[in-house]
């Protein structure tokens, strides 16, 4: 079969890959999407109803940039498909005071500029009543936080993808790809081949099968989410409970207001990933995982400490340094991916993909892209 012709061929149309086919299809690029199983299913990690959006960023103050304008797109986007996407519920990370999150999160809006405030415990228990925290824990509020609502988001991107004429093809992985003497690249699929001038990886925990540099760089876990019945559910309302980051003895745990589910929704712990196959279909959280998302509840949110009403697993894809990886891949620089966003990464998607619209064109980003760069890690 001869090989059917697009100018950009996307490789993973989840988060990220829907993202990338949106920006490239509306610079009017001939684009392919190619994803393994269906749109918002749940093998990958950007499922779960919710994903956190934070600009006060203790990973980094170099990521706040990135997220501020993902946060202008998450509201373009939505504008665009006629849905809400961007809630707004302010964000709050919470932490033991010199244990680093809550300093890192300030110097974060110090540097940037961004509206904030530090709270007392004093202050977390009479503005947020739900929490029960040591004397010790102090608390970073930043009004411009909240969450994405995640598989609408990829539901959304994909619609004006296509409104922009690419095509999505689901049930359809990329099986092995290959640079061209021409300077593009071929695609090879159980349906067939296709050829493109540029191809954009963007395969989450299959990423290292793509892209052979990565896999002695990432590494795939298993994070829990769960969603519980709560006592009072008027404390975890939109307008009144902000998305957290919570760090504790037990552990880093993030937290959502209620949302399109009658359960109060907590993952984590983040360090107490588990290691994965993403291969293998089970995604059912370990009995460890369930153990300290309940202990924690018990602990420091006791009125959402109710019986799980959904619980899910999702894959993290890993990075040393948990920093993202966005590069070319070595030598081919017509090929360029994007992955090991190491748990964090859904709330940039809608940036990005814009990003990767960028380097998949050959036009410089907008952005420092080098604390992300391959290079990073050496030969």
């Amino acid at each position: 079969m001869s090989a059917r012709s697009y100018d950009v061929i996307v490789a993973g149309v989840g988060a990220m890959g829907s993202s990338a086919c949106w920006h490239l299809a509306k610079r009017g690029l001939r684009v392919l999407g190619l994803e393994r199983f269906d749109l918002g299913h749940a093998m990958g990690s950007s499922h779960g109803l919710t994903r956190i959006i934070r600009l006060a960023y203790f990973e980094g103050s170099h990521y706040v940039p990135i997220v501020r304008r993902a946060h202008a797109l998450w509201q373009e986007a939505g504008a665009a498909a006629g849905m809400r996407l961007l809630h707004v519920t302010g964000s709050l990370d919470l932490a033991p005071e010199g244990l680093g999150p809550v300093e890192s999160s300030l110097q974060s809006c110090l540097d940037h500029g961004l509206e904030h405030e530090v709270l007392s415990h004093a202050e977390i228990a009479r503005r947020f009543p739900a929490f029960r925290l040591p004397e010790k824990h102090l608390g970073l509020w930043q009004p411009d936080g909240g969450f994405v609502a995640s598989e609408k988001a990829i539901y959304a991107h994909v619609g004006l993808a296509q409104a922009h004429g690419a095509e999505i093809r689901t049930g359809e992985p990329m099986l092995d790809w290959a640079p061209t003497a021409d300077g593009g690249v071929t695609v090879r699929t159980e349906r067939g081949s296709y050829s493109a001038g540029r191809l954009v990886i963007t395969s989450g925990g299959w990423i290292a099968d793509a892209v052979p540099a990565l896999q002695s760089r990432v590494s795939t876990v298993k994070q829990a989410i769960g969603w519980f019945s709560t006592q009072r559910p008027e404390l975890f309302r939109a307008d009144a409970f902000p998305v957290f980051i919570l760090s504790v003895e037990e552990g880093s745990f993030y937290g959502f207001p209620l949302y399109e589910h009658p359960g109060f929704k907590l993952g984590g712990p983040h360090f107490g990933r588990e290691p994965m196959d993403p291969r293998e279909p089970d995604r059912t959280p370990s009995p460890n995982q369930l153990r300290l998302i309940r202990e924690c509840l018990a602990r420091y949110i006791p009125d959402a400490a109710g019986d799980p009403l959904t619980v899910r697993g999702c894959v993290y894809t890993v990075s040393p340094d948990e920093d993202f990886i966005i590069d070319a891949v070595p030598g081919v620089p017509q090929t360029v991916f994007a992955s090991a966003c190491s748990g964090h990464g859904f709330k940039f998607a809608s940036a990005i993909g814009e990003i990767l619209a960028d380097l998949g064109t050959g036009k410089p980003s907008a952005f420092d892209l080098s604390p992300f760069s391959l290079a990073r890690f050496g030969a």
